[in-house]
């Protein structure tokens, strides 16, 4: 059986990940290192509230079992951070840290929700700070050595009740022009993320 560790279960990403644990037979132990609450409760389902991100990583060594896998959802925006160097400090030095840590107490595989666009030369984002962010991740990830490491690099989230950046949003919404493959090259309709088939044949490889 697995246990499973998830950072982000509050997002978007991350709680349909957290949800379709919650359904998986094979997956009998869930915790989750969050700011808040995750969105769900269950009897499988264990939550640890710490506001101090740097505590996160730490938290790892703590569990026992040790997790067989984390989820690493965690991401942030330049408007909700504030600067880059608050994203910078949250969407590359925590993920990196928490990483480190789960390496270093024994985690098997580590699972970490990057973006589509981040590198390749004919990305239009490749030289953004936010792609320097994920690709530093990635390959501190792939450093590491994990025994099983899956990136994932999805579009931009489209759909949310709240956009974090509506004119973004709005602007790969009107990719579609260029066609739907073009568009779903760079963005993921959140209605796609919460079906549930799609997400569990998604976990199924993970776990």
């Amino acid at each position: 059986m697995t246990t499973a560790l998830i950072f982000g279960s509050t997002g978007a990403v991350g709680s349909q990940i957290l949800a379709t644990l919650l359904s998986s037979t094979t997956c009998n132990s869930i915790t989750t290192i969050s700011r808040r609450a995750p969105p769900t409760q269950d009897s499988k389902l264990q939550s640890t509230i710490q506001v101090d991100t740097s505590k996160w990583g730490p938290l790892i060594a703590t569990l026992s079992p040790v997790p067989s896998v984390v989820f690493n959802t965690v991401g942030t925006t330049i408007g909700t951070a504030g600067s880059v160097a608050s994203q910078w400090a949250i969407d590359h030095d925590l993920c990196v840290e928490n990483a480190k840590a789960a390496k270093a107490a024994g985690v098997k595989t580590y699972v970490y929700c990057s973006s589509a666009g981040t590198s390749g030369a004919l990305s239009p984002f490749a030289l953004t700070p936010y792609a320097k962010m994920k690709r530093g991740v990635e390959q501190n990830i792939k450093e590491l050595d994990f025994e099983n490491a899956i990136i994932l690099r999805p579009g931009m989230i489209l759909g949310r009740e709240n956009p974090k950046n509506k004119w973004l949003e709005d602007f790969f919404h009107g990719l579609k022009r260029l066609g739907q493959g073009f568009q779903d090259k760079w963005e993921t309709a959140l209605d796609l993320i919460q079906i549930p088939g799609k997400m569990m044949a998604l976990i199924s490889i993970c776990i």
